[in-house]
């Protein structure tokens, strides 16, 4: 299956990279098996293994072995061992101080007509009906007001005379 598909042709440099990287021990987890497999997989190893021999040895998949030689062939080594992963994550929070102000505000008031009370979509939703913000999941929503009402439910309440 795809044997002949990507081969791997390392350079002296390059082998001597991958063995320096296994033999350190300071890279991830999927670096040690892209080293491994793209050594293992090598043409001018006289050990040259085929896919489902590379699998079978390092007790991985044989598709992930074809995809890090895929990634090898197209992209090159260093793509191949920084593998899927962004470089910087977007942390881009959507619900700030302003939007929780809002959420709080809509979920303590009265539901919209039609309904008995605030659910997490419905609040979603308003929010962005009124501009608040762009799009938002109800599970942000949720989260957002469990850091909030929770405590808000905590504090002590006090009755003043005329309500009782």
């Amino acid at each position: 299956m795809g044997e002949r598909r990507y081969p791997v042709h390392l350079s002296t440099e390059q082998r001597q990279d991958l063995q320096h990287l296994i033999h350190t021990g300071k890279s991830t987890a999927h670096q040690q098996i892209a080293a491994r497999v793209l050594l293992k997989a090598d043409e001018a190893n006289d050990e040259h293994l085929s896919s489902s021999q590379i699998a079978a040895a390092l007790e991985i998949n044989p598709r992930t072995v074809i995809r890090i030689k895929q990634r090898f062939v197209q992209q090159g080594l260093p793509a191949t061992l920084r593998g899927n992963y962004p470089q910087e994550r977007p942390l881009r929070r959507k619900i700030d101080g302003r939007v929780e102000a809002h959420l709080i505000a809509l979920a303590c008031g009265p539901a919209l007509q039609g309904y008995r009370r605030w659910t997490m979509q419905l609040l979603a939703d308003r929010v962005v009906d009124l501009g608040i913000v762009d799009q938002i999941s109800d599970e942000a929503v949720r989260l957002a007001l469990t850091k909030h009402i929770a405590p808000l439910a905590e504090t002590p309440v006090v009755f003043s005379q005329s309500d009782r």
